[in-house]
């Protein structure tokens, strides 16, 4: 039974670490989004008002539409801190487990 036990442990930590992998990378993606819309934003409050009076009035959309793709990551966060939060206790589940077998024997 402990190598089901084990098995089982390795599987929660497989899941574990593959939600781990997929929000470093959606975390990374932002990152570079948000980098680079700083980067438009400098580039355009420096080139002054000439040109960019069409960017100035895209901006509250692109407000908005940043806000709500944030909102939706903020959501996605708290699932996977959730299902992080539920492979963690099913971890100590399956430690105590294999804990209360090993001092049955």
């Amino acid at each position: 039974m402990a190598s089901d036990d084990e098995r089982a442990d390795l599987a929660a930590l497989r899941e574990l670490e593959e939600v781990l992998r997929l929000l470093e990378a959606e975390l990374a993606s932002w990152r570079r989004r948000a980098l680079s819309a700083e980067a438009g934003v400098a580039d355009s409050a420096g080139s002054g008002g000439g040109s960019g009076g069409g960017r100035a009035e895209e901006a509250p959309a692109r407000v908005r539409e940043l806000e709500a793709a944030y909102r939706g990551l903020e959501q996605r966060l708290s699932l996977v801190r959730s299902r992080v939060g539920e492979l963690v206790d099913r971890l100590k589940f399956l430690e105590q487990q294999s804990g209360n077998e090993g001092a049955d024997r």
